[in-house]
């Protein structure tokens, strides 16, 4: 942690245009989830080995590349991000390993690969891994196997130095089993593994990215807004985040479109996040009578209550053990318990 707070500090690592507070807020949380993240973060980012990093989207898997990267040895060296699934297949291996002038129709000009590049002694970052093509995974798997790329079009291939980190919103092991990732492929990926988890939960980490979010665009746009009222922060900190940090940052940067004098209240909510406003609709003082109804709609069916609510399972899961709601108690029909 020392190491971390120190390089936080001074910005070492950082791209050009990116902030301190940008950095801290990979790795922001008092959960527990987050506590032991940070503790193996830093270890990871010692050891060099291939990474892989799963999780849901929004969750902040490429921040968590780019701080491995700044807290490495490869600091001084470039990143250099590739969205996979941005990329068409026939396209990926010109783009991994570049290509000369002339060495397919349309190549007016040569370009230099994002392997080539990161090999610097930099860091390459594959984003959204899981779906690639069994055909560009091959040319993936050659550039961890022997640390060299084929430019298209060249004689020789180029020795690259560089450290690989994957990441997918996918279970790649389900994938694996399933025969659409190779086993070899993700063998060699799967060599130091995070796992970040969705802010649902979590939910104990949601003011604090409330507040983060709120002091960068006080800074950036000269304004004094102030944190949520309590009711508000109530519906804040029971809607599930299905967009994980980067709803939350979007949520806060639409309040900054037209900023409201002091604390942010239930009427400041922007139109665009109706989910949310639909969460508003389903608390407040008649919250339990709510949740009872839907699950009588839905014969105690959790599942179908929760998205009846708009809400996730695991808040549903919540608020029923805040009201103590079991099927064969006050609030149920029947007996026995359902959590």
């Amino acid at each position: 942690m020392t190491q971390l707070l120190r390089i936080l500090r001074s910005g070492r690592g950082m791209l050009s245009g990116e902030r301190v507070d940008d950095l801290e807020t990979r790795l922001l949380g008092d959960s527990d989830a987050m506590v032991r993240l940070r503790t193996l973060v830093p270890k990871i980012a010692r050891s060099d080995a291939p990474t892989l990093i799963t999780g849901s989207t929004g969750t902040g898997k490429e921040h968590c590349a780019r701080t491995i990267h700044a807290l490495s040895e490869r600091h001084d060296g470039p990143f250099v991000a590739i969205n996979c699934g941005a990329v068409p297949d026939n396209l990926f291996e010109a783009e991994l390993f570049g290509f000369e002038r002339g060495s397919f129709t349309g190549a007016v000009r040569s370009q230099t690969g994002k392997a080539v590049i990161a090999g610097a002694g930099g860091t390459l970052f594959l984003d959204e891994v899981g779906e690639l093509s069994p055909f560009s995974q091959v040319k993936l798997l050659r550039l961890l196997e022997e640390k060299e790329v084929q430019p298209i079009g060249r004689e020789k291939p180029v020795k690259v130095d560089l450290r690989v980190i994957a990441a997918t919103n996918r279970d790649v092991e389900q994938q694996v089993e399933e025969g659409s990732f190779r086993p070899d492929l993700y063998y060699r990926l799967n060599v130091a593994r995070l796992t970040l988890p969705d802010l649902s939960e979590r939910a104990e980490d949601i003011a604090l990215y409330i507040r983060h979010f709120i002091e960068g665009f006080n800074r950036r746009c000269g304004c004094q807004v102030s944190a949520p009222d309590d009711e508000l922060l109530d519906v804040l900190l029971h809607y599930d985040w299905p967009g994980n940090i980067r709803e939350v940052r979007n949520f806060v940067e639409a309040i900054f479109i037209d900023p409201p004098r002091g604390a942010i209240r239930l009427d400041h909510i922007p139109d665009a996040f109706v989910r949310l406003q639909r969460s508003f609709d389903c608390s407040g003082k008649d919250e339990r009578a709510l949740i009872r109804a839907a699950l009588d709609r839905t014969d105690w069916n959790r599942a179908e209550a929760a998205r009846s609510l708009s809400w996730s399972r695991m808040t549903l899961y919540r608020k029923m053990t805040k009201y103590e709601m079991t099927r064969g108690g006050p609030e149920g029909p029947e007996g026995g318990p359902t959590l």
